[in-house]
């Protein structure tokens, strides 16, 4: 077997290793969220926990450097790839648009925005944190 394609599929179950526990996760959250709401689905829930999750680990991971390959391969494009819900958040807002509830789409629209870039931030600074501590 060529190293190329030996290598391609090593990355390939990296991925498939870690989007297996990320959409289990992601599943779990929906059925938690379905269970606290006692079946009412909205915009607020599963979506934007999951989503908030994502980009605190997103942050993490990456603050550990690009020569983690086999980190970010399992870990950011496989575990938080799959937790992470952009087009089902998409779905949930144009719900809510369409049921003429602006105000509820427009505030999970702004709290998945700004929480979301600031978990990421918040991930990176921890994650640096950490390679700070086992470096000194």
């Amino acid at each position: 077997m060529k190293p190329e394609l030996r290598h391609e599929i090593r990355d390939l179950g990296l991925v498939g290793a870690g989007a297996i526990p990320g959409a289990l996760l992601r599943w779990k959250l929906e059925s938690i969220a379905h269970t606290l709401v006692g079946g009412l689905r909205g915009v607020v829930g599963a979506d934007f926990a999951a989503n908030m999750i994502g980009c605190l680990l997103i942050g993490l991971v990456m603050a550990q450097g690009p020569t983690r390959v086999r980190l970010i391969l399992a870990a950011g494009i496989g575990f938080c790839g799959s937790l992470t819900t952009f087009s089902s958040w998409m779905l949930e807002l144009a719900k809510a648009l369409r049921a003429d509830n602006r105000a509820a789409a427009a505030g999970v629209l702004l709290a998945s925005l700004v929480g979301g870039v600031l978990l990421v931030f918040l991930g990176y600074a921890l994650g640096e944190a950490l390679q700070r501590r086992r470096a000194g």
